[in-house]
């Protein structure tokens, strides 16, 4: 899929690009409105919560950066995107994907709104199914898969396609981890009339399969030294090889080299 040019997106919306990846510039308030209006009128939408990880996928991934630049919206969820925004002059403020869910269960709950769950283990949706349960026992969850991890056949492809349509499902979380959860959602747009969000690892958080980093650990932007403890078995290489490029690429762009990450 070709990156769609800003306007045609939201022409009110205020965007700027990090390693090349763009990043719109929203708060909660915001993004959750224009979320609720997509799945009013049934519309099919991408929405990326964007951190350090994709924007270095996409840095070494031209195909998958294109794809992530041609989403409806793109929000700020990680601290170290929301300084580059505000380093280049925006008043930017973080909208953390498992945040951004938590809001819209809600808001979804208060208008009846069905909801669809698409990704995590068996284990994992069916504590996030409870947790949901539990907190929004009004809500309606018309849909919930837990898909194998490998990739489908077509024929499962287009069963899971025609579940989620007959479902009723308003709205769609995906919760496959980058960059899996972009390209699923991205392939899906013209099968799929909804807003579709990936929200990675909000799952097991809402779940509580996973703990969430303290908040002021989160201000800080150390979120990611958390996680890396929490599992270092499976996230140390993503840390340890994606953190350090980003400090350094992103020194250079504020400083103007920016034929270096061009």
């Amino acid at each position: 899929m070709q990156a769609r040019a800003i306007t045609e997106i939201d022409p009110t919306a205020s965007s700027a690009f990090v390693l090349g990846t763009r990043v719109d510039v929203l708060d909660y308030d915001r993004a959750s409105r224009r979320i609720m209006n997509w799945a009013r009128q049934q519309q099919a939408r991408f929405i990326c919560a964007a951190n350090v990880h994709v924007v270095m996928e996409g840095h070494d991934a031209r195909a998958y950066q294109e794809m992530v630049n041609g989403a409806d919206m793109v929000t700020s969820d990680g601290m170290p995107l929301v300084w580059m925004l505000r380093a280049q002059g925006f008043d930017a403020s973080r909208v953390y994907g498992p945040d951004l869910m938590r809001i819209l269960l809600e808001v979804c709950e208060r208008e009846k709104m069905p909801v669809g769950l698409y990704g995590g283990s068996p284990a994992v949706l069916d504590r996030l199914l409870a947790s949901i349960q539990r907190e929004h026992p009004n809500l309606p969850v018309a849909y919930a898969c837990s898909p194998p991890f490998r990739e489908l056949s077509q024929v499962e492809d287009a069963q899971i396609i025609t579940d989620i349509q007959e479902s009723g499902a308003r709205m769609l979380f995906v919760g496959l981890g980058c960059p899996r959860q972009e390209r699923w959602i991205t392939r899906h747009l013209s099968t799929i009339h909804v807003p579709m969000l990936g929200v990675g690892a909000a799952f097991d958080f809402i779940a509580g399969t996973k703990r969430t980093a303290p908040a002021l650990l989160q201000r800080m932007g150390l979120e990611w030294l958390f996680r890396l403890m929490s599992e270092p078995g499976r996230l140390w290489r993503r840390y340890v090889v994606h953190n350090p490029r980003f400090l350094v690429l992103a020194g250079l762009q504020l400083t103007g080299f920016k034929h270096v990450i061009s």
